[in-house]
């Protein structure tokens, strides 16, 4: 027998050939029967709900979309609940602000999820940009998300296109109410009577009115006396820190950055006086926040709250600023931005201040020594000056993908690092183990077999366990990479709240966003931010 191989349409055929009378051997076909019984596996589901800021009952409310999604998955026998996802507060008009929704996101990711339950769109996502590209990316990880009121299911083939006429209705009304909002702000702040949504350290807001907090107001005044003894706003934060006293904003425990005690020391709402609408919100969703460079009316009131700093203060600090923001009008004071903060890459070596008629130059210490064993050559300080600026633009204008796209690195460093951590495991069991007490204790209640008082009291009790068990939780998943995604967010607010282009150095902004520079040679400058990210400028020399 010849075995030989022909192509018939592309594909290998094995073809045998005969000889004699010998009978060609016929094919078999072995028969696997299938298992007596097919076990399915129940379809893990999840829940996401928001509750709009302007709710007035908003926990309330919360409870209630808990409760009723707590039993819908409960309820049904093919289902399995994996957990309920819930923002409380929060706008949906960008889903970054979002912080259950984007853990919803990562469980999905990590294959946690087959099914999303939500009530509607709106409550998903009020722009169409971020409802389809989130709908898209579970459809990839074959994850269906079902809006109850629409009534679409992203399984089924044309919801897509669904979807985005959904979202874009959804749009529509989160840009109406929005400039509702809008006009309420500006109508208010003509009158005189506007209380921002945030208030500064030091304020809170009670009966409408703007108050002192007088714990928070001796920090505030213990800040500006510090700076006008001599103290860098550097140190000030460090030491802040070193005490462990508290900073609480918008909601949030925070470190003390640098940039914040800046912002302190800067405004002018301490002397009891404000100025409104130094920044604005876009139009076009998603909405951003964009400092006021004359785009939009301000508005300065007298006397609007009780004062913290007197005027006479205020003013020295700002006097101070202004000569510490010129270090080359300062008659290259010691606390030079760039003393301690210079290093030559040849060698390793510190930068030094030298000085020559009238300009001034940052030579390498070991060069300055000795040439021979250096060869880094001295640099003007215009140019180190000229080539931040220009750094500045780049980060403006440019550097919101490459920090955005670090955050996202950052992040899943961190939950494949803890993934598997014993101690967030057990923390999980016993947070699944509260909401089933939770969903026995509603139902014993709608049942009857447990008076209101019983269940308003037990059920603060579970909320209160599940609070501390959530708040281990958080502590835990603090990593190294926590710091690093702070500092650069920090980094983000720095340049989002800058001006566009800088016409002379700015010292504040330089400390607020360079840690380090390298010079690597005479014709080129590393700058090193204060989040570890390393960028090249090139040297552009200075003609005179």
């Amino acid at each position: 027998m010849v075995v030989c191989i022909a192509t018939e349409g592309g594909e290998n055929v094995a073809k045998k050939q005969t000889s004699g009378n010998l009978a060609l051997e016929q094919q078999r076909v072995i028969v696997i029967p299938a298992h007596d019984e097919i076990v399915a596996r129940k379809l893990r589901v999840a829940a996401y709900a928001r509750v709009s800021s302007s709710s007035e009952d908003q926990l309330n409310s919360y409870r209630v979309q808990n409760q009723y999604y707590s039993e819908l998955i409960s309820g049904n026998p093919d289902w399995e609940m994996v957990d309920i996802y819930a923002d409380e507060g929060i706008t949906g008009t960008s889903v970054e602000k979002r912080e259950d929704f984007q853990r919803m996101m990562r469980d999905c990711r990590k294959g946690k999820i087959d099914r999303i339950l939500v009530k509607s769109i709106s409550r998903f996502a009020r722009n169409t940009k971020d409802c389809l590209a989130a709908v898209r990316e579970l459809k990839e990880l074959g994850v269906s998300v079902l809006f109850e009121e629409q009534g679409i299911d992203t399984n089924k083939v044309s919801s897509e296109m669904v979807t985005a006429i959904m979202a874009s209705l959804a749009q529509k009304g989160s840009e109406s109410i929005s400039g509702n909002v809008q006009w309420g702000y500006q109508k208010r702040m003509q009158d005189g009577t506007f209380i921002p949504p945030f208030l500064p350290y030091g304020y809170n807001a009670t009966n409408k009115k703007i108050c002192i907090d007088e714990q928070q107001a001796e920090i505030v005044q213990r800040i500006y006396t510090s700076y006008l003894n001599g103290k860098s706003m550097e140190t000030i934060s460090e030491e802040l820190n070193g005490e462990n006293i508290p900073l609480h904003t918008n909601g949030a425990d925070r470190p003390w950055r640098r940039w914040i005690i800046s912002y302190i020391l800067s405004n002018e709402k301490y002397t009891g006086n404000s100025v409104w609408q130094k920044t604005y919100t876009t139009t076009t969703f998603p909405t951003k926040q964009k400092k006021n460079n004359g785009e939009r009316m301000q508005y300065y009131v007298e006397n609007s709250h009780p004062a913290i700093i007197s005027k006479d203060i205020f003013d020295a600090v700002q006097k101070l600023m202004r000569e510490r923001n010129n270090p080359i009008a300062t008659n290259h004071r010691l606390d030079s931005p760039f003393r301690r903060r210079i290093v030559c890459g040849n060698c390793g070596s510190p930068f030094r201040l030298r000085h020559d008629k009238d300009q001034t130059y940052w030579s390498c210490k070991l060069h300055s020594e000795s040439s021979d064993q250096c060869s880094i050559p001295q640099i003007n300080e215009k140019e180190i000056t000229n080539a931040f600026c220009r750094l500045y633009y780049k980060l403006k204008h440019h550097g919101d993908p490459i920090f955005t796209q670090m955050l996202s690195n950052l992040q899943k460093i961190r939950y494949s690092r803890m993934l598997w951590s014993e101690d967030v495991i057990s923390l999980n069991k016993k947070i699944s183990d509260i909401l089933s007490q939770v969903q026995f204790l509603t139902q014993l209640q709608q049942a009857g077999g447990v008076d209101p008082d019983t269940f308003i009291s037990s059920n603060n009790k579970l909320s209160e366990q599940l609070r501390r068990l959530k708040q281990e939780k958080a502590r835990l998943l603090d990593t190294d990479s926590d710091d690093l995604a702070d500092r650069t967010r920090d980094l983000m607010d720095v340049l989002e709240d800058g001006p566009d282009f800088l016409d002379s150095f700015d010292a504040e902004l330089f400390d607020a966003l360079v840690e380090k520079i390298i010079v690597d040679s005479n014709e080129c400058l590393r700058f090193r931010l204060k989040n570890g990210l390393e960028l090249t400028e090139q040297i552009e020399r200075t003609r005179r």
